[in-house]
Protein backbone atom coordinates (compact mmCIF):
# COMPACT_ATOMS: atom_id res chain seq x y z
CA UNK A 1 0.00 0.00 0.00
CA UNK A 2 1.47 3.62 -0.91
CA UNK A 3 2.42 5.79 1.67
CA UNK A 4 0.08 8.35 0.47
CA UNK A 5 -3.21 5.86 0.72
CA UNK A 6 -1.44 4.74 4.44
CA UNK A 7 -1.50 8.08 5.90
CA UNK A 8 -4.93 8.92 4.93
CA UNK A 9 -6.38 5.75 6.12
CA UNK A 10 -4.34 7.03 9.79
CA UNK A 11 -5.85 10.51 9.89
CA UNK A 12 -9.45 9.21 8.80
CA UNK A 13 -12.69 9.31 11.42
CA UNK A 14 -13.56 5.28 12.01
CA UNK A 15 -13.54 2.13 13.40
CA UNK A 16 -11.24 -0.48 11.30
CA UNK A 17 -8.20 -1.52 12.59
CA UNK A 18 -5.17 -1.46 10.93
CA UNK A 19 -4.27 -4.64 10.57
CA UNK A 20 -8.04 -5.38 9.70
CA UNK A 21 -7.27 -2.58 6.60
CA UNK A 22 -4.17 -4.71 5.58
CA UNK A 23 -6.33 -7.97 5.36
CA UNK A 24 -8.81 -6.36 3.00
CA UNK A 25 -6.02 -4.50 0.98
CA UNK A 26 -4.90 -7.63 -0.10
CA UNK A 27 -8.06 -9.28 -0.67
CA UNK A 28 -9.36 -6.32 -2.67
CA UNK A 29 -5.87 -6.56 -4.65
CA UNK A 30 -5.97 -10.23 -5.39
CA UNK A 31 -10.09 -10.30 -6.04
CA UNK A 32 -9.99 -7.12 -7.77
CA UNK A 33 -9.84 -9.20 -11.22
CA UNK A 34 -13.10 -11.03 -10.85
CA UNK A 35 -15.24 -7.83 -10.71
CA UNK A 36 -15.22 -4.63 -8.88
CA UNK A 37 -14.62 -4.63 -5.17
CA UNK A 38 -17.71 -3.18 -3.28
CA UNK A 39 -17.99 -1.73 -0.13
CA UNK A 40 -21.29 -1.15 2.25
CA UNK A 41 -20.50 1.81 4.70
CA UNK A 42 -18.31 4.05 3.87
CA UNK A 43 -18.67 6.53 6.14
CA UNK A 44 -15.29 8.54 6.32
CA UNK A 45 -13.40 6.61 4.37
CA UNK A 46 -11.34 4.85 6.25
CA UNK A 47 -11.71 1.23 4.57
CA UNK A 48 -11.98 2.85 1.83
CA UNK A 49 -8.41 3.56 1.38
CA UNK A 50 -7.67 -0.15 2.22
CA UNK A 51 -9.66 -1.45 -0.24
CA UNK A 52 -9.09 1.34 -3.10
CA UNK A 53 -5.64 1.32 -2.63
CA UNK A 54 -5.86 -2.66 -3.10
CA UNK A 55 -8.53 -2.65 -6.11
CA UNK A 56 -6.14 0.05 -8.01
CA UNK A 57 -3.14 -2.25 -7.24
CA UNK A 58 -4.84 -5.17 -8.61
CA UNK A 59 -6.66 -2.97 -11.72
CA UNK A 60 -9.56 -3.05 -10.54
CA UNK A 61 -11.93 -0.17 -9.05
CA UNK A 62 -13.78 0.22 -5.83
CA UNK A 63 -17.56 1.25 -5.63
CA UNK A 64 -18.38 3.33 -2.26
CA UNK A 65 -22.46 2.56 -1.25
CA UNK A 66 -23.76 4.28 1.38
CA UNK A 67 -25.81 7.26 2.05
CA UNK A 68 -24.33 8.75 3.90
CA UNK A 69 -26.74 9.66 6.72
CA UNK A 70 -25.13 7.79 9.56
CA UNK A 71 -26.44 4.45 10.73
CA UNK A 72 -28.20 3.73 14.02
CA UNK A 73 -25.42 4.74 16.51
CA UNK A 74 -24.19 7.83 14.54
CA UNK A 75 -27.75 9.59 15.24
CA UNK A 76 -27.66 13.08 17.55
CA UNK A 77 -28.23 11.77 21.21
CA UNK A 78 -26.66 8.13 20.67
CA UNK A 79 -23.21 6.68 22.06
CA UNK A 80 -21.53 6.88 18.28
CA UNK A 81 -22.10 10.41 17.57
CA UNK A 82 -19.68 12.82 15.84
CA UNK A 83 -20.63 16.40 16.19
CA UNK A 84 -18.25 17.43 13.21
CA UNK A 85 -20.39 15.15 11.15
CA UNK A 86 -23.37 16.96 12.15
CA UNK A 87 -25.30 18.96 9.02
CA UNK A 88 -26.65 21.98 11.37
CA UNK A 89 -28.46 23.18 7.95
CA UNK A 90 -29.85 19.67 7.13
CA UNK A 91 -30.96 18.65 11.08
CA UNK A 92 -28.95 15.66 10.27
CA UNK A 93 -25.91 13.60 9.94
CA UNK A 94 -23.73 13.82 6.54
CA UNK A 95 -20.41 12.02 6.29
CA UNK A 96 -19.86 12.24 2.46
CA UNK A 97 -17.85 15.42 2.41
CA UNK A 98 -15.80 13.37 4.51
CA UNK A 99 -15.42 10.33 2.27
CA UNK A 100 -14.52 12.83 -0.61
CA UNK A 101 -11.55 14.56 1.58
CA UNK A 102 -10.14 10.95 2.59
CA UNK A 103 -10.29 10.14 -1.11
CA UNK A 104 -8.74 13.19 -2.66
CA UNK A 105 -5.84 13.05 0.48
CA UNK A 106 -5.49 9.43 -0.20
CA UNK A 107 -5.08 9.86 -4.32
CA UNK A 108 -7.75 7.26 -5.08
CA UNK A 109 -10.47 10.36 -6.31
CA UNK A 110 -10.32 9.00 -9.70
CA UNK A 111 -10.46 5.25 -9.10
CA UNK A 112 -13.15 5.19 -6.28
CA UNK A 113 -17.11 5.22 -7.80
CA UNK A 114 -19.26 6.60 -5.06
CA UNK A 115 -22.76 5.36 -5.17
CA UNK A 116 -25.12 7.84 -2.47
CA UNK A 117 -28.21 5.73 -1.94
CA UNK A 118 -29.49 2.94 0.80
CA UNK A 119 -28.00 -0.37 0.05
CA UNK A 120 -31.29 -1.63 -1.12
CA UNK A 121 -32.07 0.94 -3.91
CA UNK A 122 -28.86 -0.15 -5.67
CA UNK A 123 -29.30 -3.90 -4.93
CA UNK A 124 -32.63 -3.86 -6.64
CA UNK A 125 -31.35 -3.36 -10.26
CA UNK A 126 -27.55 -5.12 -9.67
CA UNK A 127 -26.32 -7.23 -12.01
CA UNK A 128 -22.72 -6.81 -11.92
CA UNK A 129 -20.68 -10.05 -10.35
CA UNK A 130 -18.45 -8.21 -7.74
CA UNK A 131 -14.95 -9.40 -7.15
CA UNK A 132 -14.70 -8.45 -3.12
CA UNK A 133 -18.57 -7.67 -0.91
CA UNK A 134 -17.44 -5.84 2.26
CA UNK A 135 -20.36 -4.66 4.69
CA UNK A 136 -19.86 -2.51 7.12
CA UNK A 137 -23.12 -0.86 7.35
CA UNK A 138 -25.68 -0.20 10.11
CA UNK A 139 -25.78 -2.27 12.45
CA UNK A 140 -28.93 -3.38 13.72
CA UNK A 141 -30.36 -6.63 12.07
CA UNK A 142 -32.38 -5.32 9.73
CA UNK A 143 -30.02 -3.14 8.34
CA UNK A 144 -27.01 -6.13 7.79
CA UNK A 145 -29.92 -8.75 6.72
CA UNK A 146 -30.67 -6.01 3.70
CA UNK A 147 -26.68 -5.65 2.83
CA UNK A 148 -26.19 -9.50 3.12
CA UNK A 149 -29.63 -10.39 1.12
CA UNK A 150 -28.79 -7.10 -1.34
CA UNK A 151 -25.19 -8.27 -2.72
CA UNK A 152 -23.57 -11.79 -1.25
CA UNK A 153 -25.31 -13.35 -4.03
CA UNK A 154 -23.31 -11.17 -6.72
CA UNK A 155 -20.14 -12.14 -4.91
CA UNK A 156 -18.29 -14.07 -7.80
CA UNK A 157 -17.05 -17.55 -7.96
CA UNK A 158 -14.07 -17.25 -5.74
CA UNK A 159 -14.55 -13.96 -4.60
CA UNK A 160 -14.60 -12.78 -1.42
CA UNK A 161 -17.59 -11.89 1.09
CA UNK A 162 -16.17 -10.27 4.07
CA UNK A 163 -17.94 -8.87 7.12
CA UNK A 164 -17.08 -6.59 10.02
CA UNK A 165 -17.47 -6.70 13.47
CA UNK A 166 -17.67 -10.40 14.33
CA UNK A 167 -18.54 -10.85 18.18
CA UNK A 168 -18.75 -14.01 19.35
CA UNK A 169 -19.60 -12.97 22.42
CA UNK A 170 -22.30 -10.79 22.85
CA UNK A 171 -21.07 -8.97 25.61
CA UNK A 172 -18.54 -7.37 23.68
CA UNK A 173 -20.52 -6.23 20.85
CA UNK A 174 -23.89 -6.29 18.18
CA UNK A 175 -24.68 -9.82 17.21
CA UNK A 176 -26.12 -8.60 13.64
CA UNK A 177 -22.84 -8.71 11.65
CA UNK A 178 -22.14 -12.23 13.28
CA UNK A 179 -25.69 -13.54 12.41
CA UNK A 180 -25.49 -12.72 8.89
CA UNK A 181 -21.84 -14.34 8.98
CA UNK A 182 -23.81 -17.48 9.94
CA UNK A 183 -26.02 -16.99 7.67
CA UNK A 184 -23.62 -16.93 4.33
CA UNK A 185 -21.91 -20.17 5.61
CA UNK A 186 -25.19 -21.83 6.82
CA UNK A 187 -25.91 -20.78 2.96
CA UNK A 188 -23.45 -23.42 1.35
CA UNK A 189 -22.22 -20.81 -1.16
CA UNK A 190 -19.15 -19.46 1.04
CA UNK A 191 -15.83 -21.29 2.64
CA UNK A 192 -14.48 -20.09 5.95
CA UNK A 193 -11.15 -18.14 5.57
CA UNK A 194 -9.19 -16.97 8.55
CA UNK A 195 -10.84 -14.05 10.87
CA UNK A 196 -8.54 -11.24 11.58
CA UNK A 197 -9.69 -9.46 14.56
CA UNK A 198 -13.12 -8.94 13.94
CA UNK A 199 -13.14 -9.05 10.10
CA UNK A 200 -14.69 -12.44 8.87
CA UNK A 201 -13.47 -13.25 5.27
CA UNK A 202 -15.67 -16.06 3.13
CA UNK A 203 -15.15 -17.51 -0.20
CA UNK A 204 -17.01 -17.95 -2.91
CA UNK A 205 -17.33 -21.41 -3.73
CA UNK A 206 -16.57 -21.95 -7.29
Amino acid sequence: MDQRALDAARHCKGFLDEEEGARLYDLARTRAHLGPVLEIGSYCGKSSCWLGAGACAGGGVLLCLDHHRGSEEHQLGEGYHDPDLFDDAAGRVDSLPFLRRTLHDAGLEESAVLLVAPSARVAAFWTTPLGLVFIDGGHSLAAAQTDYQGFARHVAPGGILAIHDLFPNPEEGGQAPITIYREALASGLFDELSTVKTLGVLRRRR
